[in-house]
């Protein structure tokens, strides 16, 4: 590894360090309260550091946005293909979607909070960037659909945008409901309910 890398890791480490204090912080106290030096302190660097890595606090969330549902992003693409390399059907890669997610969220409670808090407001800097990463989101289960429906699995009467980001919300609104007031449930517990939901056996016939 030679010293730009070396410098490039370093960097994704700090900026690391900087949303996940940031993110935490925001969740805590909301994000006009929450201080560059807070941040700063909270991550144990400088707070030239700060603006080192971004221009502002906006900038920051901004940034922190891309980051967390970049991951949540790549973690139901990567559901998705463990299923296909196995051989599953595509009902049940969005099966294995909903898991993901669901452990994505346990693992990120607070960037979880934050991210659909910030998808109700209008009048945020960052509002298209988050348009933007949303539908990035949405548009893995879109494409599982679409194949479900080319494969005979699921009905062609289905609206897929629609229907991919009902799934996307109610896996968000299910596990932050669980996080807040059903703890005692376990993952297991969340993620076999919405598994009877998305293979439609909660009508009793």
């Amino acid at each position: 590894m030679d010293a730009t890398d070396n410098s490039s890791s370093r960097r994704r480490a700090t900026r690391a360090k900087l949303y996940e204090a940031a993110v935490t912080l925001i969740a805590e106290q909301g994000f006009s309260a929450t201080t560059v030096d807070e941040i700063a302190e909270r991550a144990g660097v400088a707070k030239g550091t700060v603006y080192y890595n971004f221009k502002s606090k906006s900038e920051l969330f901004e940034e922190l946005l891309r980051y967390g549902v970049g991951l949540l992003t790549a973690s139901l693409q990567s559901a998705a293909d463990e299923t296909a390399e196995r051989g599953g059907g595509k009902v049940e890669a969005l099966d294995a979607m909903i898991r993901a997610g669901l452990v994505f969220i346990d693992r990120y409670p607070a960037f979880t909070q934050l991210y659909v808090a910030e998808l109700w407001r209008t009048n945020r800097a960052w509002q298209s960037t988050l348009l933007v990463v949303r539908q990035q989101a949405v548009a893995v289960v879109e494409t599982v659909l679409r194949e479900a429906v080319e494969s005979g699995e699921l009905s062609e009467e289905i609206d897929i945008p629609l229907t991919a980001a009902a799934l996307v919300g109610m896996v968000l609104v299910a596990a932050l409901d669980w996080q807040s007031f059903q703890r005692e449930r376990s993952l297991d517990d969340v993620h076999g309910a919405l598994s009877l939901l998305l293979h439609g056996r909660v009508s009793g016939r």
